[in-house]
């Protein structure tokens, strides 16, 4: 948690100020000052006694006690600084602008922990170093610019780094978008997005705390910490939206599962993300727009009117909303006659509305008027209202004011003409609006937040105490690696995941014995190797005892065979389930379409453990595989529920037993009378 003199000190240092304003000391302690920072501020320089109007003191050894330390000097000389503060000057918030640390090479990471260390012995909090500061409603406490407008009803931004914060805050001034709180964690030596969020979830106050949380994201330390407080925050009734940098993948390495071979670790965010319920953005400028919607609103909206006069983009936005869900709807003829009567002759009345290039002020405001007060129908108005170059649209900007602060229904203006009115636009936002530029960027950002299915909840079936104690039973009896394909299956039907009969012989004796007691057709399988079906290890549909014996000769010919699975041919679609594990995530399972091709095809849908029916079913629900699962084209769909159940079963078995560090079941043969495992891969890692 984060120490309360770094939030709300009550007094502050500026170690390395200088009225040099291109300086970081310079510039961080100027917006202090027009900041109008209520504390006590001093200033250490080693070469002034006097900083921006400021007594300056020239060593730190001097300066009263302090709270909160902003640090911009070399990073050799900060750790002597830092031992002086935390010794003598019971100072507890730190705050290290100073790049040249562990992002620069071993030695400033040494440095970097040094530091680190000091402060944790005091119990203080540290951000940085390496970054661009903090700003809340006590201080501003960077030394950027421009500064973000502060606003209770704002966005809280928390960003892993600093020029991007930068970028993304500029983007929003465009767009009016106000902040409550920004955070950079520069190297997170101490804090990270993790402490800052724990820091947000714990303090939030309903009412008085922004609900709406911005993120940039290079890394995440502790992926389980995370998701602890971003699910507290959405059940407090929040929306989160993260920006991920590094979602690239260079290749995939050779692995022994498919799960492995699939499950990157982009994915393992996104899984991330989606059990917390985070909205997901690729641009810092869809980040701000989907911001600046939920900033607007939070309330779920699917049915949009649309008043534009400019028909292009109308439709565009139309064709943006409409392909992902959301609709805008056919005006019935009453109302078609009504707005009509209130527009030019050739506006068009069926949403969009067109109410022509030509279309005033006066018009605009009747049309707003009629659409708030009479179409039910709709649940929001998007007005999209531009210049030509022609001359000032000031007064039709202030109808989309006056009407948003007194409308019924939500009203999102685009105001596209970011050149040729641009002085209209910021009179627009300077009276505490926020406006979009892109309608189709705009559209994406809506149906994305909109289409967020949000929460499920964590509690899952639960599974029986005697099941639990099967399971631990079986593995603690297991030795590490890869289980035999026996003790696979006897964890498998432990776990209530239904596996089919099988059969494993090594020599001819045994297979004369066993094939006595087998219905064919049968399949066999060779034992011992990693990829059987490239190796051509399994033989399908074997129909008699001839047919079985001179299999037997040929598989046990392959290197590395080590014996021969039997087992009854079963009929249905091949589906697959697995796991994979990766630090700091719970269990990831994957599921989808089966078989040989599984890594080709690649139609999965996955989620974090534990899973609930609800969630397996969504999953299933995704895959591109799915109106085949149903029953196609006269064919008999398969068992969704089982299926749905065996997600649920395996998520529950590898929670259970966190000793299983990877897990495939392909194919799962599925019919409309259940889903039987026929094959699979379990390595145990004490």
């Amino acid at each position: 948690m984060l120490h309360p003199k770094l939030i709300h000190p009550e007094s502050i240092v500026v170690i390395g100020g200088s009225d040099r304003l291109d300086h970081l000391g310079g510039s961080v302690l100027k917006n202090l000052i027009d900041q109008n920072f209520k504390g006590d501020l001093f200033v250490v320089n080693p070469k002034k006694d006097k900083v921006q109007g400021l007594k300056s003191y020239r060593e730190v050894e001097n300066i009263p006690e302090v709270d909160l330390a902003f640090i911009a000097i070399a990073a050799h000389e900060i750790p002597e600084v830092v031992k002086i503060l935390t010794k003598k000057k019971s100072t507890k918030g730190f705050i290290i602008y100073s790049a040249g640390f562990s992002e620069l090479n071993e030695d400033g990471a040494k440095l970097e922990q040094e530091i680190s260390d000091m402060i944790d012995k005091v119990g203080g909090s540290l951000l940085g170093p390496n970054n661009i500061g903090m700003l809340n409603e006590n201080y501003a406490g960077v030394f950027t610019r421009p500064l973000p407008k502060l606003d209770p009803k704002g966005a809280d931004f928390v960003s892993g780094s600093g020029a991007t914060a930068v970028f993304t805050i500029e983007a929003a001034h465009q767009i009016g978008l106000t902040f409550s709180s920004l955070y950079t964690v520069g190297n997170s030596t101490q804090t990270g997005i993790e402490e800052i969020l724990e820091y947000l979830d714990l303090s939030y106050k309903e009412g008085k705390s922004s609900p709406v949380k911005m993120l940039y994201i290079e890394g995440l330390k502790k992926p389980d910490k995370f998701l602890k407080h971003c699910l507290s925050l959405k059940h407090k009734g929040c929306e989160i939206l993260a920006l991920k940098a590094g979602n690239s993948e260079e290749g995939t390495k050779a692995a022994s599962s498919h799960t492995g071979a699939m499950a990157t670790s982009n994915i393992f965010v996104q899984a991330l993300f989606n059990k917390a319920g985070i909205i997901r953005c690729y641009s810092r400028y869809e980040l701000i727009n989907t911001a600046g919607i939920l900033v607007l609103t939070r309330t779920k909206l699917t049915k949009f009117v649309i008043i534009t006069h400019a028909g292009g983009l109308g439709v565009m936005l139309t064709d943006a909303l409409c392909n992902n869900g959301l609709h805008v709807p056919g005006l019935k003829l009453n109302h078609q006659d009504n707005l009509a009567g209130l527009l030019y002759p050739g506006a068009s009345v069926k949403n969009p509305i067109d109410i022509l290039a030509t279309g005033s002020a006066d018009q605009l405001d009747k049309v707003i008027t009629y659409c708030d007060l009479n179409i039910s129908e709709v649940e929001a108005m998007i007005v999209i209202f531009g210049s030509p170059g022609l001359g000032s649209v000031k007064e039709a900007y202030q109808v989309i004011s006056d009407q948003s602060k007194k409308s019924n229904k939500p009203i999102f203006a685009i105001l596209p003409s970011v050149i040729n009115v641009k002085d209209d636009i910021t009179h627009f936002i300077e009276q505490e609006n926020l406006c979009f530029y892109d309608e189709t960027l705009f559209g994406e950002c809506m149906t994305k937040i909109m289409n967020n299915r949000g929460l499920h909840q964590l509690i899952v079936e639960d599974h029986t105490a005697d099941r639990e104690t099967a399971i631990r039973k079986l593995i603690n009896e297991y030795e590490n690696g890869y289980l035999n394909p026996a003790q696979a299956f006897e964890l498998l039907e432990t776990s209530g995941i239904n596996t089919v009969k099988q059969f494993l012989v090594k020599t001819k004796i045994e297979l004369i014995k066993t094939a006595k007691n087998l219905k064919y057709p049968v399949v066999q399988k060779v034992v011992g190797i990693l990829h059987k079906t490239d190796q051509k290890g399994v033989i399908l549909n074997v129909k008699n005892e001839a047919e079985l014996m001179l299999n037997f000769k040929i598989l046990m010919c392959i290197d590395g065979a080590k014996g021969i699975i039997i087992q009854e041919m079963i009929k249905g679609k091949e589906v697959f389930i697995g796991m994979k594990k990766e630090a700091g995530f719970p269990p990831l399972i994957i599921c989808g379409a089966g078989g040989i091709y599984v890594e080709i095809l690649k139609d999965i849908a996955y989620s974090l453990a534990p899973i609930s029916m609800i969630k397996a079913n969504e999953m299933i629900e995704s895959l591109s595989v799915f109106p085949i699962l149903q029953g196609a084209r006269g064919e008999q769909g398969i068992d969704i529920i089982a299926l749905s159940n065996i997600i649920v079963k395996l998520s529950q078995l590898v929670l259970i037993a966190p000793e299983i560090a990877e897990l495939d079941i392909n194919p799962m043969m599925a019919a409309a009378d259940g889903v039987i495992a026929v094959d699979t891969r379990i390595r145990i890692e004490k």
